[in-house]
């Protein structure tokens, strides 16, 4: 039997859209000769909805466009099983259901509740759903198939040592031939060969093949990479769709036979399951989806001269044409010449337009406004912010003056100990690399250079500076990035203490030093644009740390 995984890239909210979306891989489907279709999770009013969920004409509007999906299943001879919201008809609980919904000849054959709600990093499922309290196994075709959603095979014995919840929904399944996964999986760096591990696990355990139908784009600070799947009885990978795209991926399902055939995409290409490879996809198509699905198609940004920008930059040339994306250039006194003619190049070897603001009148003047107060006080951060923060003022007018949205360029790191100015160059509607770390932005730009030779080889190779005073370097406040970084990934990604960090073999001081920073630069993050999520600890939405309180031990 010939089913397909419809792998579309849902806006959140756009329910009309999102029928359409389905619609049309359902009909791709069809003149692929398949019997049956399966969505991604909550395909139909996009990943994550949030708050979206609370409002009641929302809710009818999904169900309406349940209702027009179902038709469109009428004389058509094949099943759609399709991810949504549904009314939770109990009392009990929260009003919604995070749902997979059979629709076959026109109507509705089954729905199943999820039954695992994560609500660890950027999940809040617990917030609006009531979990289902049932096993779904639908007879089609002659075939069992188990229905899962997401969440529910993540805990099962097979793959997962350390249980996050008490109940395995593939426990308690009651015999079935195929198991189906409906999928909205955010991206990290490595997890797909987790998804795959975990996918053979359980094939294996159960000795039954696995449909796993993942979505494929951004949705604010998220990146789903798709990479639907089938996993054959023996825990082989039959057939993989291509990653960071739309897709429909076709595959034979059959109960005589041990295999699925189908198709694997190559590990090449758009599909690089090398660390660079998978960031560049996620950060090219993150980029895209949030100025697409905000009704945006350009872009401005502040090119400096230095690896912040310039990757940046060749971040959001990929993502949306080089037309599209315009770098303002603001130098100031304490600017070196290279720096000038490095970001000029830059522009230049990317296609991309430039305008050039010296900055010098605007120091000057306020410079004269604050001379009076400032009096008898000597220079300070004080000054240096003020530069970013005029940087910023003219960017934002630009982004106003022109709808281009605004990018910030700050790294994981400098984000991390408040190196950068609030309301200067924190100021944007999306941080693109800030969950790079400063050494993880050279290795990508290293990547990408090898590839395409546009990033002048100066900004490679040269000290990296914010030149707010005269011959400052980032090391002047900071220690290496080497060290800062893996001081970091400590403290953010590993959750240690300070005492852990200097049993490891890190000085005192500066464990201590980077901590206080950090701590201190907390009310900064709280305000920062949205962070495009690569590592499976970003600063947003997921990491929710107080304001007014002691520092961590």
């Amino acid at each position: 039997m010939q089913c397909a995984l419809l792998q579309i890239n849902p806006v959140v909210g756009d329910i009309g859209g999102n029928l359409r979306r389905i619609a049309g891989a359902y009909e791709a489907a069809l003149a692929c000769g398949a019997r049956l279709c399966v969505t991604p999770e909550l395909a139909l009013v996009g990943y994550p909805p949030r708050d979206f969920l609370l409002y009641p004409a929302f809710v009818g509007e999904a169900e309406k466009a349940l209702a027009a999906l179902a038709r469109k299943t009428s004389g058509q001879n094949c099943a759609l099983i399709l991810g949504t919201v549904g009314r939770n008809p109990s009392g009990a609980g929260n009003p919604l259901h995070n749902q997979a919904v059979g629709l076959r000849d026109g109507g509705i054959v089954f729905r199943y509740n999820k039954r695992l709600l994560p609500t660890y990093d950027v999940f809040d499922e617990a917030r609006y759903f009531q979990a289902g309290d049932k096993p779904c196994v639908w007879e089609f075709e002659g075939l069992r198939f188990a229905l899962t959603v997401c969440e529910d095979i993540w805990n099962d014995s097979a793959s997962c040592t350390t249980p996050a919840y008490a109940l395995d929904p593939l426990a308690d399944l009651p015999p079935f031939d195929v198991l189906v996964n409906l999928s909205a999986s955010p991206f990290t760096v490595g997890k797909q060969r987790q998804r795959e591990d975990m996918l053979s696990a359980i094939a294996r355990k159960f000795g039954v093949p696995i449909l796993y139908a993942n979505c494929a784009g951004g949705n604010d600070d998220l990146i789903f990479d798709g990479r639907s799947m089938c996993v054959g009885r023996d825990g082989r990978l039959s057939a993989r769709a291509e990653g960071f795209a739309e897709a429909v991926l076709c595959v034979d399902v059959s109960a005589e036979r041990d295999e699925i055939a189908g198709q694997v995409c190559p590990l090449s290409g758009e599909d690089d399951f090398t660390p660079e490879a998978e960031i560049w996809s996620a950060l090219v198509l993150g980029t895209r989806d949030y100025c697409l699905k905000t009704g945006h198609d350009s872009v401005v940004l502040g090119i400096s001269g230095g690896i912040d920008s310039a990757l940046t930059a060749a971040i959001a040339c990929a993502a949306l044409g080089s037309g599209k994306v315009h770098g303002v250039l603001m130098p100031s006194p304490y600017s070196s010449a290279n720096s000038l003619t490095d970001a000029l190049a830059l522009a230049r070897n990317l296609g991309m337009k430039t305008t050039i603001l010296p900055i010098d009148p605007v120091m000057k003047a306020y410079d004269d406004v604050l001379s009076q107060p400032f009096r008898g006080r000597g220079k300070d951060v004080t000054e240096e912010n003020l530069q970013a923060r005029i940087r910023g003022n003219l960017l934002m007018a630009f982004s106003n003056k022109f709808g281009e949205i605004l990018l910030t360029t700050g790294n994981k790191s400098e984000i991390s100990v408040g190196y950068c100015t609030i309301y200067g160059d924190m100021c944007g509607a999306l941080a693109v690399i800030g969950d790079l770390y400063k050494t993880q932005v050279y290795r990508l730009a290293r990547w990408f250079n090898a590839r395409r030779g546009v990033l002048p080889d100066d900004i490679l190779l040269k000290a990296p500076s914010a030149e707010l005073r005269p011959d400052q370097t980032d090391r002047d406040s900071l220690p290496p990035y080497e060290e800062l970084d893996a001081i970091l990934h400590c403290l953010i990604e590993e959750r240690l203490s300070v005492e852990a960090i200097v049993d490891a073999g890190h000085e005192r001081a500066t464990v201590d030093g980077i901590a206080r920073l950090m701590h201190a630069a907390e009310f900064k993050r709280r305000q920062a644009a949205p962070v495009l999520k690569i590592t499976r600890q970003a600063f947003g939405i997921g990491r929710r740390m107080p304001l007014a309180c002691a520092a961590l031990p």
